[in-house]
């Protein structure tokens, strides 16, 4: 199948790498017309050249927010999907966490999903739309010393739920999904393996979590993240996409 999101205006944030890059390829070859935001505008050249829109965007700024989908609609006419992608991962359990830790993720990956959901349906409603919110297996099941992640990972699994039931409500055409990925091969992945004492053996115990016995590709989350942009999920609202190799069924 192709042109799946043909004609489609969708933003993506965090785009610049891993998961955001590898949807941002994916819909731009079914045909989607692109608004890409990340702080590292740099790494969105590519697509520029190409067509698309790319935006440096911290999207824990709310009025930055309404800057980025007002150049959506104005560049493009519309704004169909939302993907809210851009996230950031600090270790530490109860002990050794911070609160300064604790808050900056929230920022980042909690309050930018309430954010991009909020004016995803100031743009959307009377014409309907897709937001999909990244979420993570960790905002599904708990992991010890990954306190502040977890709770602002599972924040994004519930903010989803309740603008999916709003929306339906009230009559906006608008659809709210959540993705939750497990270890994917990402430069955030990466960068926690590298930084291990015993890199190897962190990789081997990555890829020894998921049942399939191996970490995941950006492109496999990618795909699940399309299927949610695209209208073949037109009766899919308020739900949540494990892409983990089995992880969580254990």
């Amino acid at each position: 199948m192709s042109g799946r999101l043909q004609g489609k205006v969708a933003l993506i944030t965090g785009a610049a790498g891993g998961i955001g890059r590898a949807s941002a390829a994916l819909f731009e070859r079914e045909g989607a017309r692109l608004v890409l935001t990340d702080l590292d505008v740099s790494g969105l050249a590519a697509f520029a050249e190409r067509g698309a829109l790319t935006l440096a965007q911290d999207v824990t700024d709310e009025a930055r927010w309404r800057e980025i989908v007002d150049a959506a609609v104005s560049r493009f006419g519309a704004l169909d999907v939302v993907v809210n992608n851009a996230g950031i991962a600090i270790g530490g359990n109860i002990e050794t966490a911070t609160l300064a830790d604790w808050r900056r993720q929230s920022q980042v990956n909690g309050e930018s999903v309430f954010l991009g959901c909020r004016e995803a349906v100031r743009a959307m409603k009377g014409r309907g739309g897709s937001i999909v919110n990244i979420s993570s297996v960790a905002g599904i099941i708990g992991d010890a010393q990954s306190v502040a992640y977890c709770a602002s990972k599972g924040a994004v699994r519930l903010t989803t739920k309740s603008v999916a039931l709003y929306c339906a409500r009230k009559g906006y055409g608008i659809r709210c999904n959540s993705v939750h990925p497990s270890f994917a091969k990402t430069a955030m992945v990466e960068g926690f393996i590298e930084a291990a004492r015993n890199p190897e053996k962190v990789r081997a115990g990555l890829s020894a979590a998921a049942p399939m016995g191996r970490m995941g590709e950006p492109q496999e989350v990618a795909a699940t993240i399309l299927f949610l942009a695209s209208d073949e999920s037109s009766f899919t609202t308020g739900a949540e996409f494990v892409v983990d190799g089995g992880l969580t069924a254990q």
